[in-house]
């Protein structure tokens, strides 16, 4: 696994890996344990909207749609360009959810030196998410997040993925860059296959550039 680590972090350098899926996919479970082993750091847009949200006194989020575009320009995407940000690879939850953001932050990414590399897709069914959402309501580890407390309000982030988010998808697969990971394995099952094809791109990348 090492050996592995040392490779992918060889190819990703300063650049950035972006992790998408349904509600209660894991995506920022495994962006962060991701994170930590590549020595990156995590950035989660649901995190800065909702710190965002909670710093000016709106509410977007609460919902279950995603935000405009013209503020999650303003919000989120000014974190590529952050100083003490550059010298770090990053992975990024979800960072432009809605059709039509996905140029904007590649170009961002890629001119703030954090050139995206590919966009992981945690994938699970409807049915596992909201599975995963009344057990989350159960265990209680969700914290105080209205949108995770409304069945209705959940199937609205459902849907806001259905329509919005599976054409970015579509954008990353038509450009080589979407890697698939079966979302319905344990934590660690699904962290050692994210590994595993990370380590496949990296590994056929490098060689492809010292032929």
């Amino acid at each position: 696994m090492d050996n592995k680590i040392s490779i992918i972090k060889k190819w990703l350098g300063t650049g950035s890996i972006n992790i998408f899926g349904l509600p209660m996919s894991g995506k920022d479970t495994q962006g962060i344990r991701l994170a930590e082993a590549l020595g990156a750091k995590f950035l989660s847009s649901g995190l800065i909207i909702r710190a965002k949200e909670a710093e000016v006194g709106t509410d977007y989020s609460s919902s279950g749609t995603l935000i405009p575009t013209n503020v999650f320009y303003e919000w989120v995407l000014p974190y590529f360009e952050r100083e003490d940000l550059k010298p770090y690879p990053l992975i990024l939850s979800s960072i432009g959810r809605w059709s039509g953001e996905e140029n904007e932050v590649m170009s961002v990414a890629r001119k703030s030196g954090h050139e995206i590399k590919t966009a992981i897709l945690l994938n699970i069914s409807q049915a596992d998410a909201e599975s995963r959402f009344e057990a989350a309501k159960i265990l209680g580890d969700r914290g105080e997040r209205k949108d995770d407390t409304n069945l209705d309000i959940f199937r609205v982030r459902i849907e806001e993925f259905k329509e919005k988010t599976v054409p970015v998808l579509n954008y990353y697969k038509s450009h080589d860059l979407l890697t698939i990971v079966n979302g319905n394995k344990s934590r660690d099952g699904v962290y050692e296959e994210i590994i595993e094809k990370l380590y496949a791109l990296a590994s056929k990348s490098l060689s492809e550039t010292q032929i």
